[in-house]
């Protein structure tokens, strides 16, 4: 009896590249997206509301191993563009692509946090020297990629609004990354220079949050005039949640640490403001993303789409409504508190119920091709 044969289901890493030169040739700014999730999700684990044994350690693993990721990737990018120059250079007139270099900028602004999460407890205050030259690293990048992609959108590339997805957002969305970084940093700096950080992440903030809310009213647009995007981008909505949650969470630390930064600059009474601002505009852009987390999860379950790309754009939306609960907490505000845990469970409750009906949809359907069937003749 001859037995078929079975496909193998390991396949060697590379084995389809002809060299081993070809994974620099090949390397694209898109693997820098798995540095940002590693990161978010070592910080999300050190920001758990639950004090859990080993939670901590284990987010400082994460952080680690996300360094080496991320330099092992810089290393291969730079190589791309070091030995494979003609080969590289046509990305800047790919519609796609260059989006993706906003995720550099992004995957490196986790790496700050970390320094200042778990990086002090092992390295003492060398830490903070380390994630001040890095961040203005990423302050850079994150300038310059949020002007020269959307330059080259508007005078080198090929878009068109039934083509579009939230995938424009993310060379925007860096900048306001890179300033919720600043805030966090901010505190740890003595004397005027973190009044002054303070305030340049302000202007950080205003270069990515206004930009990306007028994009997601054209991708609103998009969506009523040509409908649901293809399946295979489908999940791109979830990164609609990216600008919303990081622009709460950038007003909330920012706010949260104004009135003492800059009241030590002389500047008491325009912090007291911030903090205001920080508190209600938080909130408020934390609302906007409720209503885009509903939507990507409708859309999600509509076009049967994977949830690979979902952890980034929700960890991201935890870790602003965790800013809130903080200083609701500081402050003793009781009610709101009670309100916006309230609205996290209206918000499961409305996911549960569309996953039910979609269930029930589902047996309606083979309860009716099981009876059709039945009444057939034979």
């Amino acid at each position: 009896m001859r037995i078929a044969s079975v496909p193998r289901l390991i396949v060697k890493p590379f084995a389809h590249h002809d060299h081993p030169r070809e994974i620099i040739r090949q390397f694209t700014p898109n693997w820098f997206t798995v540095t940002m999730g590693t990161g978010v999700v070592a910080l999300a684990l050190n920001q758990f509301p639950e004090n859990i044994p080993l939670l901590h350690q284990i987010g400082a693993v994460l952080w680690m191993a996300n360094i080496i990721l991320f330099a092992t990737c810089t290393v291969l990018y730079a190589g791309r563009w070091i030995f494979f120059t003609r080969d590289a250079l046509p990305i800047f007139g790919h519609p796609v692509m260059p989006m993706f270099l906003g995720a550099i900028s992004m995957g490196l602004a986790t790496i700050v946090n970390g320094f200042l999460a778990f990086g002090i407890s092992h390295i003492g205050h060398t830490a903070v020297e380390i994630a001040v030259v890095l961040w203005w690293v990423d302050a850079v990048l994150a300038i310059a990629v949020g002007l020269l992609v959307p330059f080259l959108m508007f005078t080198r590339q090929t878009h068109s609004i039934e083509s579009m997805t939230a995938v424009w957002l993310l060379p925007i969305v860096a900048s306001e990354v890179t300033a919720a970084s600043g805030g966090l940093l901010a505190v740890h700096l003595a004397g005027a220079g973190a009044a002054h950080l303070l305030l340049f992440c302000y202007v950080l903030w205003a270069l990515s949050v206004p930009l990306a809310l007028g994009v997601l009213v054209v991708l609103s647009l998009r969506l009523v005039l040509h409908k649901l995007p293809k399946r295979d981008m489908a999940v791109s909505s979830w990164l609609a949640l990216g600008p919303l949650r990081t622009g709460a969470l950038g007003l909330l630390v920012l706010g949260h640490d104004a009135p003492a930064l800059l009241g030590a600059a002389g500047m008491g009474s325009i912090g007291q403001v911030a903090q205001g601002v920080g508190i209600i505009g938080g909130l408020v852009l934390w609302g906007y993303g409720a209503w885009w987390l509903i939507m990507a999860a409708a859309i999600t379950l509509t076009l049967s789409a994977g949830r690979s790309a979902v952890q980034y754009g929700l960890v991201g939306l935890h870790l602003s409504a965790r800013r809130v609960h903080a200083l609701n907490a500081e402050s003793r505000r009781a009610n709101r508190h009670c309100r916006f845990h309230g609205s996290r469970r209206c918000f499961r409750g409305r996911i549960g119920r569309l996953l039910g009906a979609r269930h029930r949809a589902h047996s309606c359907r083979r309860i009716s091709r099981t009876s059709i069937q039945r009444a057939l003749p034979r």
